[in-house]
């Protein structure tokens, strides 16, 4: 219980804490409590406005999202750590009808009225997870994908040598096609903003719930791009999102386009072959 901060356990009556596994940026616990477990994370050396930011996320979501996908509820949030509601973690396969449920709820999510592109709340720091953005509102996506959001993780990645400087000629080739790659014209969805399959928890009764957000106003093929990246999403997924809020012809050429920023992401975080992969991405797309 030592480990964790004193603000964040403040009044919760914890009896007991346990470390759990996974995370690479955030320790994290599950509280025991006369009421039931919790679930908390800290970031001890988080970057201002990181958590703030995240549990705005959340409640956001929650606040948008159907029966059919939930979101966990923010008990507490401080400088260096969050509690939230705990989630009865299944490890197992949800099946078809999980995932089409995953689909449409999201969809439901996109549907809901968004105001502009850019930050969910402009009071608050302008980070897309514990990067640095540029979220001023606009109606512009196109322009904010590329000059807000591709260019300046693209220039991070070239000086901090994980990504080869040839990326940046083949960006220069792609950007007047901007708009084009972007995609026809759509109002702006509430996002997720990191939507890989590990930030989709399936509970016990084969329940979706979203975990760890990073959410902004964008275009929602955003998400989609992210949830194909790594895989764990089924077909009756898509499916499902599809039926709910049916996709403009030619969304899956154009993934690559919007996979480019969390590979960029992964490439300036990790290094390893992600950097190639920006490069075969930007390739692609040309």
């Amino acid at each position: 219980m030592d480990q964790l901060p004193e603000d964040l356990l403040a009044d919760l009556d914890v009896t007991g804490v346990r470390s759990l596994s996974g995370g690479d940026t955030a320790a994290a616990y599950r509280l025991e409590t006369p009421d039931g477990p919790l679930f908390a994370k800290t970031m001890l050396d988080a970057p201002a406005g990181v958590l703030e930011l995240e549990a705005a996320s959340l409640e956001a979501l929650r606040a948008a999202a159907p029966a059919e996908l939930s979101v966990p509820r923010v008990i507490r949030v401080s400088d260096q750590g969050l509690v939230l509601e705990w989630i009865n973690e299944s490890y197992g396969a949800g099946g078809p009808p999980t995932e089409a449920e995953c689909g449409s709820g999201l969809a439901r999510i996109h549907r809901a009225d968004a105001p502009h592109f850019g930050a969910i709340d402009p009071e608050l720091p302008q980070r897309i997870g514990s990067f640095p953005v540029d979220l001023s509102p606009t109606d512009d996506w196109a322009d904010f994908l590329l000059h807000r959001r591709i260019e300046p993780l693209l220039r991070t990645a070239i000086d901090t040598g994980k990504l080869d400087p040839a990326a940046s000629d083949l960006l220069a080739e792609l950007a007047p096609r901007a708009a084009e790659l972007a995609g026809p014209t759509e109002p702006p969805s509430l996002l997720h903003g990191d939507l890989w399959a590990g930030n989709r928890v399936i509970d016990a009764s084969g329940h979706n719930w979203l975990v760890d957000p990073s959410s902004f106003y964008g275009h929602r093929e955003y998400d989609l791009a992210m949830m194909l990246l790594f895989g764990g999403f089924g077909e009756a997924c898509f499916n499902a999102y599809n039926d709910v809020y049916p996709l403009a012809d030619g969304w899956r050429e154009r993934v690559l386009w919007y996979q480019v920023p969390p590979l960029l992401v992964h490439a300036i975080r990790f290094g390893g072959g992600y950097g190639n992969a920006v490069l075969n991405a930007l390739q692609r797309v040309r």
